[in-house]
């Protein structure tokens, strides 16, 4: 019997207002998205964890990257290290995740209005009330939450150890 080919993980990726249409559909199945969004430059076991933890809260997950000039404008000169297309292609291809998107400005609250996630989250470096889109999903009913941190693990610390800074 042949075998039914897997679609490949470059089809999680969507344009926003391609994913508000997705989610619409989504929604109306009874399913539940949560919505998570960072420069995801270089991927390490805290990012994997984190993403499989978002995952648990819902039934689809959602990450959204920040453009190449807003990563240089947050993380300073010589980041990203990894495209944004090359970023969204790594984060598509982890098994817990469902979708992948981008933002612009800095500034992922107006995505978040767009899409509708029943949950918004970020790692335990970030408290729940200054979540950005927080308000947002807590006027429609959803729910935000600060997920925990993986101690010792963060990009920057691993570039400043490639580095020999530390």
């Amino acid at each position: 019997m042949p075998k039914k080919p897997i679609a490949s993980f470059t089809a999680k990726i969507k344009s926003p207002d391609a994913l508000a249409r997705a989610l619409a559909a989504a929604r109306k199945e009874g399913k539940c998205a949560v919505f998570t969004n960072g420069c995801f430059d270089l991927i390490h076991k805290g990012h994997v964890t984190y993403l499989e933890k978002a995952k648990k809260l819902g039934d689809l997950l959602v990450v959204a990257l920040d453009t190449d000039e807003s990563v240089k404008s947050l993380k300073g000169k010589g980041r990203p290290i990894n495209t944004l297309a090359d970023r969204m292609e790594v984060i598509a291809a982890l098994g817990s995740v469902d979708y992948v998107t981008w933002f612009e400005n800095s500034d992922p609250a107006p995505l978040i209005r767009k899409l509708k996630p029943y949950f918004l989250v970020k790692g335990g470096d970030w408290k729940p009330e200054s979540i950005r889109g927080a308000q947002d999903v807590l006027a429609s009913g959803g729910k935000v939450k600060s997920l925990p941190y993986v101690e010792g693990r963060s990009t920057t610390k691993m570039l400043e150890r490639a580095r020999g800074n530390k």
